[in-house]
């Protein structure tokens, strides 16, 4: 065998552990992580296999774009998370939820919609008063 024959086999040897790692993995940031270094890899495989269109391609879109995408949407989501957290709503939580809807507050209620103004009224009874 030779040393490209060797070193195409351990990097399909990598592209597996790397799809099956990003599988079990339950990390976000570390799956998006382990993908970008597939893209990666795959990059290197178009090389060995002298299609450098493609390398560029792999590495511009899968490592390059997607990869920044991913992490901009795991930033929005930690975002989004914080914000229920500091709001103590729990999404994942069903008798939470039913207990918000039923109240009005929660994402299928009116008052998480309307905002007060500085003397606690909601801005929406503020618009609909009739002034004489």
């Amino acid at each position: 065998m030779e040393l490209t024959e060797i070193f195409r086999i351990i990097l399909l040897i990598l592209l597996i552990v790397c799809a099956v790692c990003v599988n079990l993995t339950g990390n976000l940031l570390a799956a998006v992580i382990i993908f970008m270094s597939y893209s990666s890899i795959m990059c290197l495989v178009w090389l060995l296999m002298e299609s450098p269109d493609l390398a560029i391609t792999e590495a511009a879109v899968g490592a390059g774009i997607s990869g920044v995408l991913f992490l901009l949407t795991l930033r929005r989501i930690r975002v989004i998370d914080a914000s229920e957290d500091a709001a103590g709503y729990d999404v994942n939580s069903d008798e939470n939820t039913k207990n918000n809807v039923s109240a009005g507050n929660g994402p299928a209620g009116n008052s998480s919609l309307m905002k007060e103004d500085p003397a606690g009224v909601p801005q929406a009874e503020k618009e609909g008063e009739v002034h004489e």
